[in-house]
């Protein structure tokens, strides 16, 4: 062996291929947090900055930051870890839609109901059903989700969360471990947005219980959504549905109930967290995990 080919088999592999987690989660707060710094550090926000960012254009920066952070980081570090071949991975599970019709029924019509009676216990009143506007409402929820899914977030943060960041942490940590852990740090990527005072009120109220209250929502959502992503085979675009169906039937919500009960988290936490805590006894902690492991298609 001449002494370049043993110095080339003896090379460590560099800082973040070493530490593909930390990397990825770094690069994700950072990129985002420095794309929403004019809105949270202006005038809407904390007033640090003499910048005020026009309302129409606010979906349109949240939209940036979540291309700049979780999504590039979650390509990036699948191709330190993968290279090309880990980023077409990650894509293909994207499109991953050949799963049992029962987790379709799940994402988008299970999850919607969790919501429903979670609000209709924390508000202890029946929706007022009248207030969707009758069969048109059907036709605007569909065109609402798939503007949420795209624009929203849940597509391109899922690139992240679940593409790259759950299948690393359930390797190290476990299902039970890896969501815990996952549904902390996806909630405190958006410590910034808690500046915002609009945003807070509209997340569940804002201060220190705000923040808590939310972490708490955002770790029952995580237990949840990783049982579906464990039983259709590690889809992201489960996930994504799933993160969809959350995001876009809060608005039903708001018009069907009071607005104080759905501008809380507890409702959220009510239904999730009634149905993470039989998911957790019910798999004895391991949220499909070992299904996908006899799948062979563990990520």
């Amino acid at each position: 062996m001449t002494m370049s080919s043993a110095r080339r088999g003896s090379a460590r592999p560099g800082l973040l291929a070493r530490h593909p987690v930390v990397a990825f989660f770094v690069m994700a707060y950072a990129f985002s947090w420095i794309v929403w710094s004019p809105w949270v550090l202006g005038q809407d926000g904390a007033g640090l900055l003499p910048v005020r960012i026009d309302p129409g254009l606010v979906g349109y920066l949240n939209a940036a930051a979540i291309l700049a952070g979780p999504t590039v980081a979650g390509l990036v570090m699948a191709t330190v870890t993968g290279g090309r071949g880990g980023v077409r991975a990650l894509l293909a599970r994207l499109v991953l839609w050949r799963v049992p019709p029962v987790w379709y029924l799940v994402a988008l019509v299970g999850v919607p109901v969790i919501m429903l009676l979670g609000t209709m216990v924390y508000a202890g009143t029946a929706p007022s059903s009248g207030a969707l506007g009758g069969p048109s409402y059907l036709l605007s929820y569909l065109v609402s989700f798939v503007l949420v899914t795209v624009l929203g977030g849940p597509l391109f943060e899922e690139i992240g969360w679940r593409g790259f960041a759950l299948p690393h942490l359930q390797r190290s940590l476990g299902p039970l471990g890896a969501s815990l852990l996952l549904g902390v740090l996806w909630a405190l990527w958006h410590l910034p947005e808690f500046l915002v005072p609009s945003w807070a009120a509209s997340s569940g109220g804002g201060g220190l219980s705000g923040i808590v209250l939310f972490t708490i929502t955002a770790v029952t959502f995580t237990v949840v959504i990783t049982w579906v992503f464990n039983n259709t085979r590690a889809s992201v675009l489960l996930a994504v549905l799933v993160h969809s169906s959350i995001d876009t039937f809060t608005g039903t919500l708001g018009a069907i109930f009071p607005p104080e009960a759905v501008a809380s988290a507890f409702p959220y936490m009510i239904g999730f967290g009634v149905v993470a805590l039989v998911l957790i006894a019910v798999t004895r902690g391991r949220l499909g995990y070992r299904r996908l492991e006899e799948t062979a298609d563990v990520p």
